[in-house]
């Protein structure tokens, strides 16, 4: 049977030109110590490189061509090929070293996504996870992403997965590092807010490009990416750089309700909060005051207080009166269900069908 694939060898093995010398002048009946004075080299410097205790240099291979008639380039591929295939062994090693410590990663699922090979040898998985993260070493991820996932670890009751929450993160950091965005404006900002709340009537396929426009316009990359195993994550928000901030939505819970209130919460981060913090939300968590105080923002800024007050007054509630009330603030109805039932005004079982399940581009892909 025929096949189209070519095969490549690749010998698990290299030979040092000094074997291929020392054949050389055998051949040629040449001693070592008439082809070092040929050379002008010494005798001992001649065994080094004959014995692979010695690298050959540009000038020492350009040396052998004069007095072997063979190409330097030759002499210097022969030994650039030997040093490779060293630092190649070394290198797998290092990496077999590092095989238990990236099973703590969730290899399967960012192999699915995409952003690690899902078909390699498991040196290969540790080069592609390290390649992902953008370091080189355990102990250089430790440094760099540790730091940073101990930051959003703000509550004992904090159950993800370290390993996982730091992969989502570095996902949604390369979705921002694609994401170009203006300089940050925080008046900006809050006019975009208002402009996204009016989007929440409005399909994915609609809102979901608008919205992201419209923070980038004003210096905030908004990025979703769907959940990894492990990670019990609604959203999270910190600075990129001082004129960059970043919003990543986890799409967890698919509800309009639980959508968008994550989303304004997380942007009260940008908002009230500095910008050396760095803030996530799991559902686990223990309500800190910059937790409490983005909640109230985003409860307020997507139904205000005084208007929620005028509904719940007068029962009893229905459906009915539930969307006249959300067509007169512009918004979905499901957000006014959400937090009718937050409130405990209403069961956690009725009118649900007024809610809306998102499916996002990203999970599509995924």
């Amino acid at each position: 049977m025929s096949t189209n694939k070519q095969q490549v060898f690749s010998p698990d093995y290299s030979v040092h030109p000094g074997e291929i010398l020392g054949e050389t002048l055998r051949a040629r009946s040449i001693s070592q110590s008439e082809f070092a004075s040929r050379c002008g080299l010494s005798e001992k410097h001649v065994s080094q490189i004959i014995n692979g205790k010695a690298s050959i240099t540009s000038e020492t291979a350009l040396t052998f061509e004069h007095v072997l008639g063979t190409r330097a380039s030759l002499w210097m591929n022969l030994d650039q090929n030997h040093r490779l295939h060293i630092a190649t062994r070394k290198e797998q090693d290092r990496l077999s070293s590092y095989v238990e410590w990236a099973k703590r990663f969730p290899l399967q699922a960012l192999a699915k996504r995409g952003w690690i090979p899902s078909r390699c040898s498991k040196q290969e998985k540790v080069r592609a996870l390290l390649q992902f993260f953008g370091v080189t070493s355990p102990d250089a991820w430790e440094r760099q992403y540790d730091r940073l996932v101990v930051a959003y670890r703000k509550s004992p009751a904090f159950i993800s997965s370290r390993e996982a929450v730091a992969a989502w993160l570095r996902i949604g950091d390369l979705g921002a590092a694609e994401a170009s965005t203006e300089p940050f404006d925080k008046t900006g900002f809050l006019d975009a807010l208002n402009e996204i709340r009016r989007l929440t009537r409005l399909p994915v396929s609609e809102f979901e490009p608008r919205m992201k426009r419209l923070c980038a316009e004003v210096g905030v990359a908004l990025v979703f990416v769907p959940e990894l195993p492990k990670t019990r994550l609604s959203g999270a928000t910190r600075w990129i750089s001082s004129d960059k901030a970043l919003i990543v939505q986890s799409l967890r819970h698919r509800k309009d309700d639980h959508f968008w209130f994550t989303f304004f919460h997380e942007a009260a981060h940008v908002l009230l909060h500095g910008k050396r913090a760095v803030f996530i939300d799991e559902e686990s968590m223990d309500a800190s005051d910059e937790e409490q105080e983005a909640d109230a923002f985003a409860a307020r800024h997507l139904i205000p207080e005084d208007q929620f007050l005028s509904l719940v007054r007068k029962t009893p509630l229905s459906k009915a009166r539930v969307r006249a009330f959300a067509d007169g603030l512009g918004i979905a109805p499901g957000i006014v269900v959400g937090r009718l039932q937050h409130d405990g005004m209403i069961p956690f079982d009725w009118f649900n069908d007024l809610k809306r399940t998102f499916v996002f581009s990203e999970e599509e892909r995924n």
